[in-house]
């Protein structure tokens, strides 16, 4: 993971961007810098390893491919699985169309569908952050 003052020049940089969020993942965790437009100010974030005790493990449900995002078939107007929805590892959670073609995007592991990131029908990367899911 990055030093404190790696985190300050990053900070620095995403400060001379137009860019609202920086994420990065390494196998040891996982660093969110965001920022509000025109807002040059810096927030101290507390440890998330404090906070793993109170919070319940967390999983993300990513992009498997390039794509449209998309939360209910195209013939369908009820989506895949809803918000707050149980769900089993492996299961369906909302579809990635590229071209006519349809990718299931699924649950990493069984839990509780406890948000959304993308909107349906946004283009997203390989690995772009989908569904959170509370771990049961």
């Amino acid at each position: 993971m990055p030093t404190a003052d790696e985190l300050k020049q990053m900070a620095a940089w995403l400060a001379d961007t137009d860019i609202g969020l920086l994420e990065l993942r390494t196998p040891d965790g996982s660093i969110r810098l965001s920022r509000e437009p025109d807002s040059g100010e810096i927030v101290q974030l507390a440890d998330e390893a404090q906070d793993d005790e109170a919070a319940p493990p967390q999983a993300i449900a990513s992009a498997p491919n390039v794509g449209v995002f998309l939360q209910a078939h195209p013939l369908h107007d009820k989506p895949v699985v809803r918000m707050g929805e149980r769900v089993k590892a492996g299961q369906g959670l909302g579809l990635l169309r590229i071209g006519p073609l349809l990718l299931p995007v699924t649950a990493p592991t069984a839990g509780q569908v406890t948000g959304v990131r993308e909107d349906t029908g946004a283009a997203v990367g390989y690995g772009t952050a989908l569904f959170e899911l509370r771990v049961d």
